[in-house]
């Protein structure tokens, strides 16, 4: 069995110190001499280990003044009605989002079986970058039927907003009618834009929405920075 390195689980302990709290925004980390009496290491471990906090914009060094914590993961809610941007700005970061592309293809064995279309039917496709206060947290690719939203991708483009370009195209409301949640591993692509290191922990989900009368309306899937989220699952 691979053992996990110790500057990994390093980061990993104060990542978790983060997110419950321990250590809040703006807060100084202990000095390295005193987190390397804690964990039973040498400074230089330690080191290692905030030096990856800060790669993923967990932590940040003041020169003489020691190590900052920068932001606490992203709480993020799945439940009947997952919305980015409320989810978001309910913990109180800035939602936006990128778009990667937009385009149109056949769809592919699994997103027919999502969508209830046939292997091959047109879909929409919006591949895309979530981010917190400026932070990556997501790469995400959604789904759509294209023969019942033919404006959808004009409406993508202009407000990035699966809701809002969903409801310009007649859907007044849709909720979440299953959630599968994964552990991964970031690929080449994904650590890029997630600006992880390959390999580095994330968490995939995927899911499916439908409008008020049940027929569904989009497949999703969102590849997670493990280290900068945290998933709730609960039934609102």
């Amino acid at each position: 069995m691979t053992r996990t390195a110790i500057w990994k689980s390093i980061a990993i302990g104060l990542t978790a110190d983060i997110a419950e709290g321990r250590y809040t925004t703006g807060t100084r980390l202990p000095t390295e001499a005193a987190l390397a009496g804690k964990y039973g290491v040498n400074r230089h471990t330690v080191r290692r280990a905030l030096s990856e906090m800060a790669a993923q914009g967990l932590v940040h060094a003041r020169r003489g003044s020691g190590v900052f914590v920068t932001s606490k993961p992203t709480e993020y809610a799945i439940g009947k009605r997952v919305r980015f941007h409320q989810n978001v700005a309910a913990g109180g970061q800035t939602p936006a989002k990128q778009i990667l592309s937009l385009n149109t293809r056949a769809a592919d064995t699994r997103e027919a079986e999502a969508l209830a279309l046939h292997p091959g039917d047109p879909v929409h496709v919006y591949d895309g970058l979530s981010l917190a206060d400026e932070q990556p947290i997501a790469v995400f690719q959604s789904v759509f039927p294209a023969n019942r939203f033919a404006g959808l991708l004009d409406a993508l483009s202009e407000s990035q907003s699966v809701t809002k370009a969903l409801m310009q195209c007649g859907v007044a409301d849709y909720t979440r009618v299953s959630t599968q949640i994964t552990a991964k591993q970031a690929n080449a692509t994904q650590a890029l834009h997630l600006r992880i290191a390959e390999g580095s922990p994330i968490l995939r989900t995927v899911g499916i929405n439908a409008a008020e009368d049940g027929s569904p309306v989009e497949y999703g899937r969102s590849w997670f920075a493990g280290d900068r989220v945290t998933l709730t699952i609960g039934d609102g």
